[in-house]
């Protein structure tokens, strides 16, 4: 039972990184990251990167120097092992797992849960858990539906990533803003106004039922309807504050992810003529490259402003050319 590290030796963004490993859990790495200061998001299926500045505070915080093939012999040894040849398979079933796991914490952070394995008594509270997980499986399977090409769980894992990612820089992501994050999209028909205030409604109703307070239940409608496009308040409160920068995170991800945000968004927009939708297209981003800032938090900016008018830019700048080169 151990934590592990090999020395940095993989190069990568101009520095030497090292693999971080549990020969235990994924639970036991995952709270060792924590420990470190690391997102969430910087697990990649069986291990953390640690850049070579870090090394040393990680065997200081009582990860155990090994070499790099030991770590795969553990990992391996363990069951933990994710080979690149399983990765395409792996990264959804990784991706339902995490899910599953942030909507049962949250139902227990909200008392209308149960823990993972945990067996509620008989009555009211066993009623109450059996209805928090029967609404996690009906919004899993909305964020599935087959028209979705952006708007998909990819999408919610990434905004529950974005919030963890605020989180570890400090930041307190509260219980209305998990909750409003996973309904937020919950229905999608590509009508911008009526799918946030139907999942505002779908949202209402399911918390009622749960005998949520009603305090909390308004400030979840409120957070989703604010997520409408361009309806965004000037000045609003840190849960929503939270909640509109961890979904426009996609903003600012690597240059690949990008191009397949950029792709699936016009996946889901076909039915709408190329030069009808470069037009449109334009205009929102460069609607969002007007503001002082992209993020609302000091945090996201930190860690995000930078990059996200960098990738939003250069799709404008496709987008330009598209339109000049599209058929007339």
């Amino acid at each position: 039972m151990a934590i592990l590290i090999d020395p940095p030796a993989w190069p990568a963004h101009g520095t030497l990184w090292s693999h971080l490993v549990s020969d235990t859990s994924a639970d036991e790495l995952h709270a060792f990251a924590r420990l470190m200061g690391f997102p969430r998001r910087s697990f990649d299926l069986d291990h953390y990167d640690v850049s070579a500045a870090n090394y040393d505070r990680a065997v200081a915080l009582g990860a155990q120097p090994v070499a790099g093939r030991e770590v795969v012999r553990r990992l391996q040894l363990a069951g933990l092992r994710v080979r690149q040849v399983d990765r395409e398979r792996v990264t959804p079933l990784r991706r339902r797992q995490y899910l599953a796991e942030q909507w049962t914490a949250l139902g227990v952070s909200l008392g209308v849960g149960t823990g993972a394995g945990s067996t509620p008594p008989e009555g009211t509270d066993a009623a109450r858990g059996r209805a928090w997980r029967e609404l996690g499986d009906e919004l899993i399977a909305r964020w599935n539906e087959p028209h979705r090409s952006y708007h998909d769980e990819r999408h919610l894992e990434d905004v529950l990533l974005a919030l963890d990612h605020l989180e570890s820089r400090g930041e307190r992501i509260a219980p209305p803003t998990l909750l409003a994050a996973w309904f937020h999209d919950a229905v999608y028909a590509g009508s911008a106004g009526d799918d946030e205030r139907a999942s505002a409604a779908l949202a209402v109703a399911a918390l009622i039922r749960l005998g949520c307070d009603r305090e909390l239940i308004d400030a979840v409608e409120a957070s989703i309807i604010a997520t409408t496009p361009g309806l965004a308040p000037a000045d609003p409160g840190p849960a929503l504050a939270h909640l509109l920068d961890a979904d426009l995170w996609i903003f600012a991800s690597s240059p690949s992810r990008y191009a397949e945000y950029a792709a699936a968004v016009r996946r889901e927009y076909a039915h709408v003529p190329a030069a009808d939708f470069a037009a449109a297209r334009t205009g929102i981003l460069a609607g969002y490259l007007d503001r002082p800032a992209l993020y609302v938090t000091e945090a996201a900016r930190h860690l995000w402003e930078r990059r996200a008018r960098a990738n939003v830019s250069a799709e404008i700048e496709r987008l330009r050319e598209w339109a000049r080169d599209a058929p007339r």
